[in-house]
């Protein structure tokens, strides 16, 4: 172990120091609107929630309090907002004629660097002055009437952001918003330089920043900020059993986004502690002591969105995680020519995935129970398999429609996962459903709520001291453009890509798909027949797949009709990059 952290210790300092944060910049943002409350009191909207704080620039000498907010009631800036919704208020003397920078107290919770417990909180620019996330503003005692032109928000996003890297749009207006706000929501909490959970703590954790990772990579070009965030967790790791397995996830993602090999390379060996294999027993299972049924081992966060999971001292969770964890390290294996490793891993996993299926797997029932000695069967004992294709081929359908008929008993955390199981065993429209759902357990909460940046929870009920800026909750950013669009690569930097839209009951979506290699550009619609136009940069090959919806008369590419091949799976085509290429299916329904 010794000389495996010498080794990525030097790496690191070849490949930059582990403790760098991806370049940042503060810009100026103007106000949407300012509303005089009464003589010498200014409620300021921002639009959207930022990380930052204010310039102000007065024409006289006065003092003023400056009320920052995520909350407004009864058309103030809430004074007293549940949890740790952000409230701090400030009074300054601004010098007349010239410029100020208004920004509240430091909050000691979200700068700690020497906590007893915690890893050190992530530090912004001490030259921006204190940031917190903010949309309101009022100011009391300003001198006259404050005009758009003195006040400008200084909010803090990452310097290569760029907000035309990737869209998304459906035949759904309300499905448009919630991609609109999740796309957001991750522009918005770039603001430290490595992906943090939110305000609170503002400390990077790891199955926080795989998600938060997904989502960057599908919209924008940024692969520096993952690879910052993976080397810090690669030194300050977190507590719960599952966190750890999720830096094998993110190291593969990176593989699987930038095809780079090398880089990958350098934090392999520090992987092969990350994937609970310490705790296998010689049942092939990983163990749980007390402890770790009691803390460490976290199913789903927080407690309340468990749905009732029993712990047992072989868990189906926590094991899930080790296999999908070993089932990654032996592709990375291969692909650094590791050959004996990697047969090492797939045996292991092999062996695993036939205990897991023979100990957890209820036949009778086709569900998975919590673990041994209970017969509890929770929504998360199968969502995990499911998504990391542990289910067998018969039983996936059905435990499905098992998944997507109890709904979302899970955490916002949980339903990535919940969703990509739905959305890969052929239940989009049940996962649309979920995401749209008219309840407070879904993205269309979120948005009714006026939230402008995802909740670290559904609502304030189910977490009272919930972040409202947590890029967790983003995962339709992700989920739209790999399944609604359909672009996932196959192969390492996208070379090999894979187009396989699904519809989900739309009739209609389009958008871009930022890549390595350059953008991919969707377009599909669906009434009497199905057409998909298709752009996809040089150096990249597409494996299309299209669905087979009632029964096709006429198939057609780039205005020329095919031959359709009579099957049961979807019509494959294959397109070579640089290419614009257009399908069209003329179907009987």
């Amino acid at each position: 172990m010794r000389l495996q952290l010498l080794r990525f210790l030097l790496i690191s300092l070849l490949c930059g120091s582990m403790l760098d944060a991806a370049p940042t910049q503060v810009v100026d943002e103007s106000p949407v609107e300012l509303r005089e409350l009464e003589e010498g009191v200014t409620l300021v909207d921002f639009g959207r929630v930022a990380f930052g704080n204010l310039r102000l620039e007065a024409r006289a000498n006065a003092t003023v309090t400056v009320h920052f907010g995520e909350a407004i009631k009864d058309g103030r800036v809430d004074r007293h907002p549940p949890g740790t919704v952000r409230y701090r208020a400030v009074t300054v003397a601004l010098d007349g004629g010239s410029a100020s920078v208004v920004a509240p107290p430091r909050d000691r919770r979200n700068t700690q660097t020497n906590h007893p417990k915690n890893p050190p909180a992530i530090l912004t620019p001490a030259e921006w002055g204190v940031v917190l996330p903010f949309r309101w503003v009022e100011i009391d005692g300003w001198p006259g009437e404050l005009l758009p032109q003195q006040i400008v928000r200084q909010a803090a996003f990452a310097s290569t952001w760029d907000d035309a890297a990737a869209a998304f749009e459906s035949s759904n207006p309300l499905l448009n918003q919630v991609w609109e706000l999740c796309r957001y929501s991750i522009k918005a909490t770039t603001f430290a330089g490595v992906y943090v959970d939110g305000d609170r703590e503002r400390i990077p954790y790891e199955a926080d920043a795989y998600l938060n990772q997904l989502s960057h990579y599908y919209t924008d070009n940024d692969i520096q900020m993952a690879r910052d965030t993976i080397d810090h967790l690669l030194e300050h790791g977190t507590w719960p059993s599952e966190w750890a397995p999720h830096m094998v996830f993110m190291v593969y993602a990176d593989w699987m986004h930038t095809g780079d090999t090398p880089w990958m390379a350098g934090r392999y060996e520090a992987l092969k502690s990350k994937t609970l294999s310490d705790r296998r027993g010689e049942d092939a299972l990983i163990a749980s002591n007390r402890a770790q049924m009691t803390r460490t081992d976290i199913v789903d966060w927080p407690k309340g969105e468990r749905d009732g999971y029993v712990f047992t001292a072989r868990n189906t969770v926590v094991n899930a995680f080790h296999l999908q964890a070993i089932k990654r390290m032996a592709e990375l294996a291969h692909a650094l020519n590791k050959t004996a490793e990697a047969q090492a891993f797939e045996a292991d996993f092999a062996r695993g995935r036939a205990a897991f299926q023979q100990v957890f797997f209820d036949a009778d029932k086709g569900l998975y129970r919590d673990g041994i000695q209970t017969d509890h069967t929770s929504l998360h004992a199968n969502l995990f398999p499911l998504a990391f294709e542990l289910v067998p081929d018969e039983a996936r359908e059905s435990l499905s429609a098992w998944l997507a008929d109890r709904g979302m008993r899970c955490s916002v955390y949980a339903a990535q996962y919940l969703m990509e199981g739905l959305f890969e065993n052929g239940a989009g429209e049940a996962a649309l459903a979920l995401i749209l759902a008219d309840n407070d357990r879904s993205w269309r909460h979120m948005l009714e709520s006026g939230t402008t940046i995802t909740w670290e929870a559904w609502d304030q009920k189910y977490k009272p001291n919930q972040d409202w800026n947590h890029a967790w909750g983003a995962a339709p950013a992700n989920l739209l453009p790999r399944y609604i669009l359909g672009a996932e690569p196959l192969t390492p930097g996208w070379t090999t890509t894979r187009i396989r839209p699904q519809l989900a009951g739309l009739t209609a979506a389009k958008g871009k798909v930022p890549t390595p290699l350059g953008p991919i550009l969707i377009d599909w619609t669906y009434s009497d027949s199905f057409t998909l136009s298709l752009t996809i940069p040089e150096g990249m090959q597409a494996q299309v797949e299209l669905p087979r919806l009632g029964k096709a008369s006429r198939v057609f590419r780039d205005g020329v009709r095919i031959r359709a091949v009579p099957s049961e799976g979807p019509y494959q085509f294959h397109v070579q990059g640089p290419a614009l290429s257009t399908f069209k299916i003329e179907t009987t329904k």
